[in-house]
């Protein structure tokens, strides 16, 4: 990085942070701190408003704004396209402030800068099919939870699970705390604390219905960020399968949430899955027909034959 593009961002880190000492920008930079107190020295003689104050650091004097930054054409179209994201995968909301934003992103850029970044654009496409009744509630959903995670307030929902519980029952009622939103594999998942479960749970908006914003408000846990957080791994069965060569590169392109790993086989290709319990992968197996062998574990080899003699007796 030159000493202009450092300075620019110089400025940027301490619009974004507010204080900061010339030790944390030299690690940021990648460069000594004498080198810093450098640069804040020409940021200042260029009528930069920066403040240093003694065993605090460095800041910028309220109400300073940098002027417009100009982008290149890799930079606008990198925003355009994250415009072009939002619109379709966020909630009704967002996706009228992405058109707005794009707008103005493209206002505002130099015509010569403008026309390659279209030219560019128009080579890329985010292509989603179209918008069912499934997935016109779920946007709906994401709005309400979003704004009840920003104002702490508790949401209600149905729930439909993939497997049936120890009960039998696939359908409950949940109360939840909504801590955050995750956009995985494609869908929406929330996390937050369940009051029917009294821990940390994930639930995928597509599984809800009935929808209600409660009243009641909660507080997240100070030691809860979403950034870092990680869920705890108990999917502790492994299922190994053989896949036929003649659909194995359809199969490896599934991209099953479970998989574990891929291996070349003489008689196919060998895969390994980790689930919490095999009929999570019941109907990946019987939708490959036989193409697909389970090898182990033998409880998971019966399952799938049992169901395929109830398939064999509908016919």
């Amino acid at each position: 990085m030159n000493k202009t593009d450092r300075m620019l961002a110089i400025v940027l880190e301490l619009q974004r942070n507010k204080v900061l000492r010339a030790e944390d920008l030299a690690a940021k930079f990648e460069t000594s701190v004498r080198t810093i107190y450098r640069d804040i020295q020409a940021l200042s003689e260029a009528g930069v408003s920066v403040i240093g104050a003694p065993g605090q650091g460095y800041s910028l004097m309220d109400g300073y704004f940098l002027p417009p930054v100009s982008f290149t054409v890799e930079e606008a179209v990198t925003l355009l396209i994250g415009t072009d994201f939002i619109e379709q995968w966020f909630d009704t909301d967002y996706s009228h402030k992405s058109r707005t934003s794009r707008r103005k992103i493209e206002v505002i850029l130099p015509e010569p800068i403008r026309s390659e970044a279209s030219r560019i654009r128009k080579s890329f496409r985010l292509f989603t099919l179209a918008e069912d009744i499934v997935r016109i509630q779920e946007k709906a959903y994401l709005e309400a939870i979003r704004r009840a995670i920003l104002e702490e307030r508790k949401v209600s929902f149905h729930y439909s699970k993939r497997i049936a519980e120890v009960d039998g029952n696939r359908q409950s009622v949940r109360t939840v705390a909504p801590y955050g939103l995750v956009f995985h594999q494609g869908a929406w998942v929330l996390i937050g604390h369940c009051e029917l479960r009294q821990d940390i749970r994930h639930f995928r908006l597509s599984r809800m219905t009935e929808l209600i914003d409660l009243e009641d408000q909660f507080k997240q846990p100070a030691d809860f960020h979403l950034d870092v957080y990680q869920p705890s791994d108990d999917r502790n069965v492994t299922v190994c399968i053989l896949v036929q060569s003649d659909i194995a590169d359809k199969v490896r392109e599934s991209n099953n949430f479970y998989l574990e790993t891929i291996e070349d086989h003489t008689e196919g290709l060998l895969m390994t899955f980790r689930v919490r319990q095999p009929d999570e992968l019941l109907h990946f197996v019987l939708g490959w027909g036989a193409g697909v062998v389970v090898l182990e574990p033998e409880s998971f080899r019966q399952r799938v034959r049992t169901e395929l003699e109830k398939t064999l007796k509908r016919y």
